[in-house]
């Protein structure tokens, strides 16, 4: 890779770039050429409509009601998934109905949930979207109005594109074109994108805290918010993290500490809560906590567990979970789901009535 093809891919990312482009060492990383695959669901079923990473753009009947997965931009600014029902035509691709559902002020604005907000500029039209299950690639086309947003939204359409596509069924990368065109930049602001797309771009970037940008790593970890009716949902967010020998361990830690730089999200774990090992073996991660305050018996909360298993399969790319707290698996949480086994993640996530 040439010195200039590199500092237009350390762009993607902005100031945050090199982090990306270089993840750590350690147990459960990866080489930063090889895009991390979204979290496989052991329960799929694609012919009814599970999809393979637990933010679920549902296949389901190619006529009726769909639920479909749209990451959408909250009133705090940052991209949440939001799961919503909506009807598909016999003809009708769930991806291409979900980006159509993305068009701020679009036919299906009505069904966007208060507090959210399209991010694919007015009267974009979605001229095409081609799937190529070989590659795992989405190819969407956009029409010209798709040109016309702010310089300072451009990472964030990008973000939203990419992770919307890559909660389809078998889809790891984004192409973007424009007018039958691929872009290899944004038109806007030139963002980048000489690759495809892949979730290693991240979601909601920020750094953690004395972070060395030049031996960082990102860990997407999962906060929670609150609708204007007070209804809770999860939010993803991109930390970069000083590199460690156990990238999984770590952004457990870093989902314990909380969030950063005053966003409107709320912890899902208090700080006394300890992690005492990450371990995988074969497609299962077991995450050892220490919490002394825990009484036998008592339920734990259960956003508190549903982010952690978010959190870790998003960071592993594995699909199931076993927790244990202080050493043992015989508890529940407050929705009554039993830890004694493995556990996946939530198939719908964040799923309004709009």
């Amino acid at each position: 890779m040439t010195y200039n093809r590199l500092i237009r891919r350390a762009a993607l990312a902005g100031v945050l770039a090199l982090p990306i482009l270089t993840t750590g060492c350690g147990l459960f990383s990866q080489p930063a050429s090889k895009s991390i695959d979204p979290p496989q669901n052991s329960a799929q079923n694609v012919n009814a409509g599970a999809d393979n990473n637990g933010q679920t753009v549902a296949e389901g009947d190619q006529s009726g009601s769909s639920q479909m997965t749209l990451y959408l931009k909250d009133r705090g600014g940052l991209l949440a998934p939001i799961t919503v029902m909506a009807g598909l035509g016999t003809d009708e691709q769930p991806g291409q109905k979900a980006l159509e559902m993305m068009v701020d002020g679009g036919t299906y604005a009505s069904e966007i949930p208060d507090g959210f907000q399209a991010v694919l500029p007015e009267g974009t039209v979605i001229k095409g979207l081609k799937l190529v299950p070989d590659q795992k690639l989405a190819i969407v086309d956009f029409s010209k109005e798709f040109s016309n947003y702010k310089a300072e939204d451009e990472r964030q359409i990008v973000e939203a594109l990419t992770w919307t596509l890559t909660s389809l069924p078998d889809v790891n990368k984004v192409e973007i074109t424009l007018e039958g065109t691929r872009l290899t930049e944004m038109p806007v602001d030139g963002l980048p994108m000489d690759d495809d797309l892949t979730r290693a771009i991240g979601i909601n970037l920020e750094a953690a805290d004395n972070v060395d940008y030049s031996m960082s790593t990102p860990v997407t970890i999962y906060f929670s918010a609150v609708t204007p009716d007070d209804v809770p949902y999860f939010v993803p967010v991109t930390r970069l993290v000083n590199r460690s020998d156990n990238k999984a361990k770590t952004a457990i830690e870093q989902l314990i500490s909380g969030p950063i730089n005053n966003l409107p999200l709320k912890a899902v774990m208090t700080s006394d809560v300890l992690v005492k090992s990450v371990t995988k073996k074969k497609d299962i991660v077991t995450v050892d906590l220490q919490d002394d305050s825990y009484q036998a018996g008592q339920p734990e909360p259960a956003e508190m567990m549903d982010a952690l298993v978010l959190s870790i399969t998003e960071v592993t790319g594995l699909s199931k979970v076993q927790v244990k707290l202080n050493g043992k698996t015989d508890f529940v949480d407050t929705n009554n789901r039993s830890y004694s086994e493995p556990v996946t993640r939530q198939e719908h996530l964040n799923a309004f009535k709009s």
